[in-house]
């Protein structure tokens, strides 16, 4: 009778062993689990999810085919299909806004600085933060981006949203036609200031007739401005204290707008140069009708300024590269907070960061349709049958996973890689201003730089008459509030920082 009792024993621990044997399996296995977050292929009896992304751009017709590939890839890889839903630029930020209020769910959107602005949005409770979520689900893109990235993206210590790994810094460079350089001979390379062209100006003037700034052009930037470039609140660049200045009438800013001024009344740019827009600066540019302008750089990027035109384009460098947030904040990807599957969501970016063969699929598309290969870095795009595929490649993750084009540098990648290395911090790199008891007064700030700044940077007033009329018009508009705000903000996140 013992024994017996022994054996039935025995048999009922084993079957409740094997109960919770099964029970672990199960439930690891299950379509609400999270799956591998490092790529590993996914297991095969998990439901995929489907993940809806917004990004912009010009809507492409091959869109739906590129993304059936792609699910086959991350369906086996992380357990996920992708539904990209592409928007055109001028329609993103408006419709992206319209569907954030409206609370209508998705899971991961384009965000930047200048389209379904990250920092408003962030605030405002319409992304995840995300900084437990890449610690579990995005070591990838830790292990990828340079620490000035993730530092400049954050908000109050927070990740709301994963910058796209390319060019870092900002550095504006002075953009020469080398056929002029060439034909007189200059030395561009002892252009430092923007007083050291006029000697060129005067030459291009006189001998070829044309306006040798034919286009608006941006001044070397000497400030780290709190909110925009446009609104004169910053510290210098070299400050440690961080205490902000009214920079519009600072010695330094003056001197560069009565260095314009001189420029405009010497006749080296149109009369009209103040309403300028991009496209004048792009007919100059094909004309050939032009001497010198400004840009923002990033390696090589001469080569394709070239491309179309009839001159070749040389630079100088205007300034030091250096990363400000809004370099950092240029193109990025965030996780609404109406995400039902937000570990997904990062696994994917994680995966997109990290994987090749997924960032170039989406990037170029189908090999033998979109593209062939030509060695093991270097791709050829075919002929459209009839347009294009062609996604804006800065908006859609890692660049330096892409292959390269045959017109593209070999080093195209290290040199990109060296250009962020050689930056320099910001002072107020991470800062993020909340602006929500300073809204109104920022706007009525705005409506005076719209009234007053593009006539001061292109010299087409006289700073001594009109710096005055501005700094007055701030004041009145609330500037000091905003400063004021801005400057109790900033000394919370220097403490914090220490």
């Amino acid at each position: 009778m013992k024994r017996g009792k022994k054996t039935l024993l025995l048999t009922l621990i084993m079957v409740l062993m094997s109960s919770m044997v099964l029970a672990a399996c199960g439930s690891s296995s299950s379509g609400s689990k999270p799956g591998n977050a490092s790529g590993d292929t996914a297991k095969k009896d998990e439901k995929p999810v489907e993940l809806i992304w917004y990004t912009i751009g010009t809507p492409q017709p091959d869109v739906d085919k590129v993304m059936a590939k792609v699910n086959e890839y991350t369906k086996e890889k992380i357990g996920a299909t992708i539904k990209m839903k592409m928007l055109d630029w001028g329609d993103y930020d408006q419709k992206m806004q319209v569907i954030a209020a409206s609370g209508e769910p998705y899971d991961i959107a384009f965000t930047c600085s200048w389209a379904f602005n990250y920092i408003n949005n962030s605030q405002k409770g319409a992304f995840l933060e995300l900084n437990d979520l890449m610690d579990q689900y995005g070591k990838g893109i830790k292990e990828t981006l340079h620490p000035s990235f993730l530092e400049g993206a954050k908000i109050n210590g927070k990740l709301y949203a994963i910058p796209v790994n390319k060019e870092l810094p900002a550095q504006r460079v002075f953009r020469f036609n080398k056929t002029l350089v060439d034909k007189y001979g200059f030395d561009i390379t002892k252009v430092k200031t923007l007083e050291d062209l006029e000697p060129m100006l005067k030459t291009v003037l006189e001998k070829e007739n044309i306006k040798p700034i034919n286009s608006k052009i941006g001044l070397p930037q000497m400030f780290d401005y709190i909110i925009n470039a446009d609104i004169p609140i910053g510290v210098p660049l070299d400050s440690t204290d961080l205490k902000l200045q009214l920079t519009l009438d600072t010695p330094e800013q003056m001197a560069q707008f009565e260095t314009m001024r001189k420029f405009y009344k010497a006749g080296y740019l149109p009369s009209d140069v103040a309403s300028y827009t991009d496209a004048n600066q792009s007919e100059a540019l094909k004309t050939g009708r032009w001497f010198v302008d400004t840009a923002h750089y990033q390696p090589y990027a001469e080569n394709s300024w070239s491309e179309g035109i009839p001159d070749k384009v040389v630079v100088q460098p205007a300034e030091e590269p250096i990363v400000y947030n809004w370099s950092v904040t240029g193109s990025m990807m965030a996780i609404s907070a109406t995400s039902q599957y937000p570990e997904k969501s990062m696994e994917f970016l994680n995966l997109l960061n990290t994987d090749k063969y997924l960032r170039n699929l989406i990037n170029y598309g189908i090999e033998g349709e979109h593209y062939k290969r030509v060695d093991e870095q270097t791709i050829e795009l075919l002929p459209a049958k009839k347009e294009r595929y062609d996604l804006p490649t800065f908006t859609l993750g890692n660049l330096f996973l892409l292959d390269l084009l045959p017109e593209d540098p070999k080093d195209k990648w290290q040199k990109f890689d060296d250009f962020n290395n050689s930056a320099i911090n910001a002072p107020l790199l991470g800062f993020a201003l909340d602006t929500s008891k300073i809204r109104t007064e920022i706007a009525a700030v705005q409506n005076v730089t719209d009234e007053f700044m593009k006539t001061l940077t292109t010299g087409t007033v006289d700073p001594k008459v009109y710096v005055p009329k501005a700094m007055e018009k701030y004041k009145q508009a609330g500037i000091e509030k905003v400063m004021e705000e801005a400057q109790r903000q900033i000394d919370e996140w220097k403490k914090s920082k220490q």
